[in-house]
């Protein structure tokens, strides 16, 4: 028996304990507030306030990454992108119902002009105004828009934790306008897209939730049945296992949810899937049907990293801090034995560069074997050192954290090893 402050945790074998305190102790070293701080990665600045995330060069230069790579994902699956306002004005917040149901967790209003405005907590009512601003035909659904949308949300101090739960983070919000009939193959495209992306980010094990109707709902018995069939078929079709929460939808609709499963087993609640009824009746939303008539369509939220903040803390959780070629920061430090070699190595600097290659030279000056452990700490994927043989041959002598030693290569050929690493959203 093992006590964890002022509870009691027993285990059956002396093998679920050494389980229990190896997982504990790989958190503790995986902690991404540490990593972020060691790596220069991101901070929380107290002077501005709690809760809100300052990017460094090197994270920021990260988040550019997994941002384009959300873009390009998103643009290739047929979605549109929008970019949003900040604030809007409270009747806005009225009309979609957020002030009245999630009034706690939003930030007090400010005046402008005799008019009261609000930080928006949530992107949805925003997208709903766009699809407002003409009429539509069913010709046109389904219509599908994402965003990268930054919210605002009241946490209380005692909560804040890292990146894992702040005030200001970025949803990776998408919402999907469609007819009843295109519900099961809309979210089957979100369930490949889901699985597209979190697989290229490197998780493979998911543990996935369908919730049903609860007892208060907005909607009618068979758009329940409509929408929840629907989210049934594009998992049976996907043949993912998945444990029903009955009656745990929101009030508004149905949702799948999916947690992610991390290096060391840890799930996080990442992705969610929610089919809504409420906010096209509140907005009287209507596009116009095969036979003339005006009808609601269906509307999908979705996520997949849920938050940009909160997914780059699990990454850099999962992979404690050694990222893949592709998402490491600075994929190549050249280290120059001594100031002769400087010029060879700011000119393949300025090669791989041109090639896109996120490159460093150290400038420091240390001796070699100081480079060497900096760059170790920093966990620099490649390492190249540069000594007199290597400036006469042409070539770098190669070190990787991956493999170790791999000798002298010609930059060519480091540059094909790389590339393939970096198809392969691999370690080299």
């Amino acid at each position: 028996m093992r006590h964890v402050g002022r509870l009691r945790i027993s285990w059956e074998t002396p093998e679920q304990l050494q389980a229990y305190l190896t997982q504990k102790e790989e958190a503790k070293r995986r902690d991404h507030r540490k990593l972020g701080q060691d790596l220069d990665l991101f901070s929380i600045q107290e002077d501005a306030g709690g809760g809100l995330v300052f990017w460094h060069p090197k994270g920021a230069r990260m988040r550019l990454l997994i941002e384009d790579y959300w873009r390009k994902a998103h643009l290739d699956a047929g979605y549109e992108l929008l970019y949003t306002p900040h604030i809007a004005n409270l009747e806005l917040w009225k009309t979609s119902g957020h002030f009245d149901f999630y009034r706690e967790n939003m930030f007090d209003q400010m005046e402008i002009e005799a008019q009261q405005y609000q930080l928006k907590p949530m992107n949805c009512p925003f997208h709903v105004l766009t699809y407002q601003t003409h009429l539509h035909s069913y010709r046109e659904l389904p219509i599908r828009w994402a965003e990268l949308g930054t919210v605002y949300r009241y946490e209380r101090s005692g909560v804040l934790h890292g990146l894992m739960r702040v005030r200001g983070f970025t949803q990776d919000d998408a919402h999907i306008f469609c007819l009843p009939e295109q519900v099961a193959n809309e979210i089957l495209g979100v369930l490949n897209l889901t699985e597209q992306i979190l697989s290229d980010f490197g998780f493979t094990e998911y543990e996935v939730y369908l919730s049903t109707r609860p007892s208060k709902s907005v909607g009618t018995d068979n758009i329940w049945e409509l929408a929840t069939d629907a989210l049934v078929q594009a998992l049976n079709i996907k043949g993912w296992n998945y444990v029903t929460d009955e009656g745990g939808g929101a009030f508004y609709g149905p949702k799948i949810d999916i947690k992610i499963k991390d290096a060391i087993g840890r799930l996080w609640q990442c992705s969610t899937i929610q089919v809504d009824f409420n906010l096209p009746e509140r907005f009287d939303m209507e596009y116009v049907a095969v036979d003339g008539s005006r009808q609601r369509p269906i509307m999908i939220h979705r996520a997949i990293f849920g938050s940009l903040e909160r997914f780059f803390g699990i990454l850099v959780e999962n992979y404690a801090g050694d990222f893949p070629l592709w998402l490491a920061p600075v994929q190549v430090r050249l280290l120059p034995v001594s100031d002769d070699q400087r010029n060879y190595a700011d000119a393949i600097a300025l090669q791989l560069k041109q090639l896109s290659y996120r490159v460093e030279v150290d400038q420091s000056g240390d001796r070699l074997s100081k480079q060497i452990r900096t760059a170790e700490l920093e966990k620099v994927p490649v390492v190249a050192v540069i000594g007199k043989r290597e400036v006469e041959n042409q070539t770098l002598s190669i070190r990787t954290r991956q493999s170790g030693e791999l000798g002298s290569l010609k930059l060519s050929e480091l540059q094909e090893r790389m590339q393939k690493a970096i198809e392969n959203r691999q370690q080299i």
